[in-house]
């Protein structure tokens, strides 16, 4: 690139010196007189500032430069044309170092943040306040436009994939600098198209073309319900960085967590609105490592109701994203789930509401066959292995586990039609149910749960044809529920009863009454309604006769909006 003629560099430096802020009537006629000249001069000084390596160098090269763009960012009739803000703002952006390297580059960044707070700025003696004084623009307006013309200037820029101030630089190092200068822009809705453009230009190198401030910024702001990008830019971010799509996976859970009160219509809308579900539908990966989360959480507190159910509406939300899918742009859902054992796939991913009715018996049995085989292999081979080859054995419970969990439809389907079937039916049922709520011997032993559950079973069948319950028949409710390894297990049995047999509404209520009081389980009971509730509204099976069941017990036991559990 020619240097910059000599001649011109000093006619336009005095007139910068000259014009000032354009005070007086005759310097205004002498600016928009020479304004085409001047733009045609400003566009030859960034072709030169592009072809700088660094600020330094353009400080050494080009001495007057600061100096007079400064005072042109000063001139109010200068900066009010468009296409004269627009070259002043690309030179200065020339200037501008994302990791200064001396103290030359360090001022340099200073003073182009106090210039573009200058040109921004509504406060007294700014150029808002002077394009206001000299014209009477509203500052507002000015303001707006000003940001505007910034964020679209620096978008177009983005969207470049030569964005370099010299060839040998790798154009990763322009969008780091402005992912660094965008960070006080980040909650500003008019700076969204720049936030979104950076967020989803893709990765050139290996080197990282975000700064850390940057993601930081971004992902606080979308916690806090600042931030307004398309979905797409938010789902680049969590591709981008880790850290923030765990972050996002944490607060979804934190929320749930610290507000147990939630019914389940609000934790689906809380996880729908999170876009965690429709950003593992598009991306495996994203899938994988939220599933990550949910597993540690679920190993150090595998009994919250809250956690559970979490995952579970997680899942449904997640199936229903890759459902509405193209098929030829999505993975078969066996890439998703990789740990599962893969014949257990087909049968739990597959909605109680895609199976008639009459034949839920039938595939619950498939599913606990299947179940079975997985627990005898693994007793099995535990007793011919190496003792350290066992938690590898007990790894593959615990996925198949996991998979139930998040399939938890079918064992509330199990839970609804132990209601009315026989003894011989209810068993793998009933090892369903128990091997749901106690996976693992940390505290409880599974076949000891076995015989739990089945006595519980015994007696609600006993208890609940009948019009009017003896204090003998409600005793052994009441003991089982007071266990403390028990309690989940018996609940749930205990308001399937209440919803799907026929006994009378209001000796129901009764029951439901004296047994949950003296047991202090409302606010359980509450939180397991709700979620029956939800499931049975989402498969359109909320008959004429069981709503009205359901929401008295709801309202029998305390107020709707007040359901919890630990």
């Amino acid at each position: 690139m020619t240097a910059l003629p000599e001649h011109q560099v000093s006619f336009w430096m005095d007139k910068a010196v000259n014009w000032g802020q354009a005070t007086s009537h005759s310097v205004q006629l002498d600016t928009t007189r020479h304004m085409d000249s001047l733009k045609s001069f400003l566009q030859q000084l960034l072709q030169t500032l592009q072809t700088m390596s660094s600020t330094t160098e353009a400080m050494k090269s080009l001495p007057f430069v600061g100096q007079f763009l400064g005072r042109l960012c000063w001139n109010p009739y200068v900066t009010a044309d468009g296409e004269s803000q627009r070259l002043l703002l690309q030179c200065v952006w020339c200037l501008y170092s994302a990791e200064p390297k001396n103290a030359v580059e360090r001022r340099a960044n200073d003073w182009i943040r106090n210039l573009l707070c200058h040109l921004t700025s509504e406060e007294e003696g700014s150029m808002v306040h002077a394009l206001e004084k000299q014209s009477g623009s509203i500052p507002q307006q000015y303001y707006s436009e000003t940001l505007k013309k910034m964020v679209a200037l620096l978008t177009e820029e983005v969207c470049k994939n030569h964005i370099t101030k010299s060839s040998e630089r790798c154009s990763c190092d322009d969008i780091h600098a402005v992912s660094v200068a965008c960070v006080p822009l980040v909650t500003y809705p008019d700076a969204a198209p720049l936030i979104g453009a950076l967020l989803k230009r893709p990765v050139s190198c290996s080197c990282s073309h975000l700064s850390e401030e940057f993601i930081e910024a971004v992902s606080t702001a979308w916690l806090r319900r600042k931030l307004v990008v398309e979905d797409i830019a938010l789902m680049a971010l969590w591709c981008h960085s880790l850290s923030s799509l765990e972050r996002a996976v944490l607060s979804l859970l934190e929320s749930v967590l610290s507000d147990q009160g939630s019914v389940m219509q609000t934790l689906e809308k809380a996880v729908t609105e999170s876009l965690l579900p429709k950003a593992s539908a598009l991306h495996c990966h994203i899938f994988l490592i939220v599933n990550d989360v949910f597993r540690n959480v679920l190993r150090a507190i595998e009994e919250n109701l809250a956690v559970r159910a979490l995952i579970k509406v997680f899942t449904g939300c997640f199936l229903k994203s890759h459902t509405a899918q193209k098929p030829q742009e999505s993975l078969p859902l066996r890439a998703f789930f990789p740990h599962a054992p893969h014949n257990l796939l087909t049968p739990l991913l597959t909605a109680p509401s895609e199976v008639p009715k009459q034949a839920w018996l039938k595939h619950l049995h498939w599913i606990v066959k299947l179940f079975q085989e997985i627990l005898c292999e693994r007793s099995e081979r535990e007793e011919e292995v190496k003792e350290e080859e066992s938690p590898r054995r007990r790894r593959a419970v615990f996925e198949a586990w996991f998979l139930l969990v998040q399939c938890g439809h079918w064992v509330d389907a199990a839970a609804e039609l132990l209601v009315s079937v026989g003894s011989e039916e209810s068993e793998p049922l009933l090892f369903l149910l128990t091997f749901y709520h106690y996976p693992t011997n940390r505290g409880h032993q599974s076949a000891q749960q076995t015989i739990v559950a089945r006595e519980a079973w015994s007696h609600l069948r006993i208890l609940f044809p009948t019009h009017t319950a003896p204090p003998e028949q409600l005793s052994p409710v009441n003991e089982l529920l007071s266990s403390t390894l028990s309690r989940n297990l018996i609940l749930h049995l205990l308001l399937n009863f209440a919803i799907f047999s026929q006994a009378s509404i209001s000796s129901v209520t009764e029951v439901i009454q004296k047994v949950l009081i003296e047991a202090g389980m409302r606010r359980r009971a509450l939180w397991m309604l709700s979620s029956m509730q939800h499931r049975l509204n989402r498969e359109d099976s909320l008959d004429a006769r069981v709503h009205p069941r359901l929401r008295t017990l709801q309202d029998s036991i305390g107020p709707a909006h007040a359901p919890g559990c630990t």
